[in-house]
């Protein structure tokens, strides 16, 4: 998992910590796109939704964090997202039916707004 505290990535150079984030979401995106496959087991649909979970999990504790340079608009912005897409994330694990394009689709905004 990507451990990472933002104050950190920003010391390396801004557009490190930016990739850094993007790979990130990346890879939560490939395992929920995986799990959305025709023959995607329910271990596929778990390991997306645990590395999601864990990615906002890491990234609200950093938004929390009082050495977080964002504005504070902005951070409690994507707290609430990351809020929304750990409840979503809980429903995914409680409801097999239950689809992941809602998660796909935010969280590829998310991502597509670090460029």
């Amino acid at each position: 998992m990507y451990q990472f505290s933002y104050a950190e990535i920003l010391a390396d150079a801004p557009e490190i910590g930016r990739e850094r984030e993007r790979a990130a979401f990346d890879r939560a995106l490939d395992l929920l796109r995986i799990a959305t496959r025709p023959d995607a087991s329910i271990a596929d649909r778990e390991t997306a939704a645990t590395f999601l979970h864990e990615l906002w999990g890491v990234l609200i504790n950093d938004l929390h964090s009082s050495e977080n340079a964002l504005p504070d608009a902005l951070r409690a912005d994507l707290i609430s997202i990351g809020l929304w897409s750990m409840r979503e994330i809980g429903e995914v694990l409680r409801s097999p039916e239950h689809g992941l394009a809602n998660l796909i689709e935010v969280n590829t905004s998310i991502r597509d707004g670090l460029r």
